[in-house]
């Protein structure tokens, strides 16, 4: 079994390495359920190592247990469990929670076993031994596919649950799609930039609409009206003013 996958390489630049959230920005959840605990743990600790929140299970029992508590978005479901089968596992986990993800584990290798475990419902199926890298990127492709979580990295940029993909000049709201002009996306993408951090108009303005401040204070103000009215309307909101200075983009709380 090889090690796990390896960190990606950081830039020079500010940039966050690339990284699978859920849509509403928080960490993928993903259950693993395998009788071995050592080979339980090191699954786990792998899919830690990429941000998620991981849960892990010794039988199929617990499983569905833990399953209605944490609610995860993907379960590598080992087929061979000391009480419930693994397919019968499958079938608890999919009545209460249809849309997740499930890649099976298991040590039954021939066609029929793979067929059953597909036709049953399972998304992916993977033979031991493995590799640690395999069940990752497999995790990944199903999580992609089921538009469950999406990529964080150069490309991406959130706040809480606001995201914005800026290579697909794509902004979602708790996986909501936000519809913005091109300016409004560049005056939301110089704020996401900057999370926490109050920018004034004059920055604002030299950033966005490359000029200096120089009595256009009210583009400003309008802009970030038409942004509250889309991102904030109805929501906790994420824009707020600071009398005096400027404006802020930071989480609700």
């Amino acid at each position: 079994m090889k090690a796990g996958a390896s960190a990606p390489t950081r830039r020079a630049a500010p940039d966050p390495p690339v990284r699978l959230l859920r849509l509403d920005g928080t960490p993928v959840r993903v259950l693993v359920v395998d009788d071995e605990p050592s080979l339980a743990e090191v699954l786990a600790s792998v899919l830690r190592s990429e941000g998620w929140a991981v849960r892990t299970a010794g039988d199929g029992s617990a499983a569905v247990r833990t399953a209605q508590e944490f609610a995860p978005d993907a379960v590598v479901l080992d087929l061979m469990l000391p009480d419930l089968d693994g397919l019968e596992v499958l079938h608890r986990l999919r009545a209460a929670q249809p849309t997740v993800c499930v890649l099976f584990l298991t040590a039954r290798d021939s066609v029929e076993d793979r067929i059953a475990g597909i036709t049953a419902g399972g998304d992916d199926y993977v033979t031991k031994p493995f590799s640690l890298e395999e069940v990752l990127a497999r995790l990944r492709g199903l999580l992609r596919r089921a538009g469950l979580a999406r990529t964080r990295g150069r490309a991406g940029l959130a706040v809480a649950d606001l995201t914005m993909d800026e290579e697909a000049r794509e902004v979602h709201r708790a996986g909501e799609l936000i519809d913005l002009t091109a300016t409004e996306f560049e005056l939301l993408r110089y704020l996401l930039r900057n999370p926490r951090r109050v920018l004034s108009k004059a920055q604002i303005l030299d950033r966005v609409w490359d000029y200096d401040f120089g009595g256009q204070a009210h583009v400003v103000e309008l802009y970030i009206s038409y942004l509250r009215k889309k991102i904030d309307a109805g929501r906790d909101p994420l824009i707020h003013t600071v009398r005096g200075v400027g404006y802020v983009l930071k989480p609700p709380g």
